[in-house]
């Protein structure tokens, strides 16, 4: 469903800055891995980017919930707390050991955080095999076996079939595809040029696909914009986040492609904003959510955050805040129950129904375990003496 309606929701926050605080969040030991603790503690396993080219984005991850731990008195469901964390860095050679200390060692009750796509597929075989549920806080790739797979953020392809239609709508020619060669960046770019097809868009890419850059080793992205500026692509779509996004908009502005609209996913999102500085203005984001919406989840969530990190939320922060607001449903559902498990955590998930949630509200689809939400236009413009994505307008609902 692709809507073109304007919306009037701006409620304006303070633009991103410091990535957040370092925090160990320990309670009494109990055993994990399925079984519950003694004394009634939970363990929960969050694995971020702590480290490398997507440390932003798994810093946000983590401060996302542990804001929400912060503000429910250390407590899901009525249960202490004790949040193990352990970093993914770049990817599945070190995001594969750090989820087996944490399920094999620890033995958590619940996985969830996970970055790149990568990380998640190579994690799941040790997620099925210990039965325990994961939550996944960022994008997700397609998953076959879904028994323990919720996702509480988006499915990969989600971001580009949500702006392609606008993009065919507003842009008078072709369009050149670029992004990251991982698993994230295909399923991103995927998701926009099959759907920008679909709808009659036509590629400015001499070969009618995607250009990939080679990730993460890419800093120097002027050769590229050399190569569009030679092709009559009238705008540019992409995907790129963290470090890579920050060097890709810095050099977009200043290569002789910079008037050509740009039309990205996460591109200016979170503290990427402010190390873009003025490179950023006009470039236009689609995100399932934005700091400026106007919702009393979204108030509280935004005046928490800004109050501990002085920066504005961002969708990372926003997806893992409601991981853990969905275990707190689940686990006050699986207590009424009896025994506080995986399996009855699990089970209670599956039958949760609407969430409350600062991006507006939403649900499991029961075919993806993935969220049915709108997805927002935003675009960098002046809020005040600062730059901010401020929400233009909804574009789709996508899920189920």
């Amino acid at each position: 469903m692709f809507f073109d309606t304007a919306t009037a929701r701006h409620r304006r926050f303070r633009t991103v800055g410091a990535a957040a605080l370092v925090l160990g969040l320990t309670a009494a030991t109990g055993c994990g891995g399925g079984s519950g603790a003694d004394d009634g503690t939970v363990k929960i396993g969050l694995v971020a980017s702590l480290s490398g080219t997507y440390k932003q984005v798994g810093t946000e991850l983590r401060a996302g919930f542990e804001l929400y731990l912060d503000t429910h008195g250390n407590k899901l469901g009525g249960r202490k707390v004790e949040l193990i964390v352990a970093d993914e860095g770049d990817g599945p050679p070190t995001a594969v050991p750090a989820a087996t200390k944490l399920v094999k060692k620890d033995k958590v009750d619940v996985l969830t955080g996970l970055v790149g796509g990568g990380s998640v597929n190579a994690v799941l075989p040790l997620i099925n095999q210990a039965k325990i549920p994961f939550l996944g806080s960022n994008g997700r790739p397609p998953v076959k076996d879904l028994e323990y797979v919720w996702t509480t953020s988006y499915l990969s392809d989600e971001p580009g079939r949500a702006i392609a239609p606008y993009v065919k709508e507003k842009v008078d020619g072709p369009v050149y595809a670029i992004g990251p060669d991982y698993q994230g960046g295909h399923d991103e770019l995927r998701g926009f040029t099959d759907e920008f097809k679909r709808v009659g868009g036509k590629l400015a890419n001499p070969s009618g696909k995607t250009t990939w850059t080679p990730f993460p080793k890419t800093t120097n992205f002027m050769p590229y914009f050399a190569e569009i500026a030679r092709t009559n692509a009238k705008a540019v779509y992409c995907f790129y986040a963290g470090k890579a996004a920050i060097d890709f908009a810095k050099q977009y502005a200043q290569s002789d492609i910079a008037d050509l609209p740009l039309y990205t996913a996460f591109v200016t999102e979170g503290s990427a904003l402010q190390a873009q500085g003025d490179a950023a203005k006009d470039i236009y984001s689609v995100l399932n959510y934005a700091a400026d919406l106007d919702n009393k989840a979204n108030r509280t969530f935004a005046a928490d955050w800004t109050a501990e990190h002085d920066t504005q939320p961002t969708t990372f922060a926003m997806a893992s805040y409601d991981a853990a607001a969905v275990l707190d449903k689940a686990i006050a559902d699986a207590a009424k129950g009896g025994e506080v498990t995986s399996q009855t955590i699990n089970e209670a998930i599956a039958d949760l129904g609407q969430i409350d949630s600062p991006r507006g509200a939403w649900e499991f689809s029961d075919k993806a375990h993935a969220p049915v939400q709108t997805w927002y236009l935003r675009q960098v413009r002046p809020d005040g003496n600062q730059l901010a994505n401020v929400m233009v307008q909804d574009l789709a609902t996508l899920g189920g």
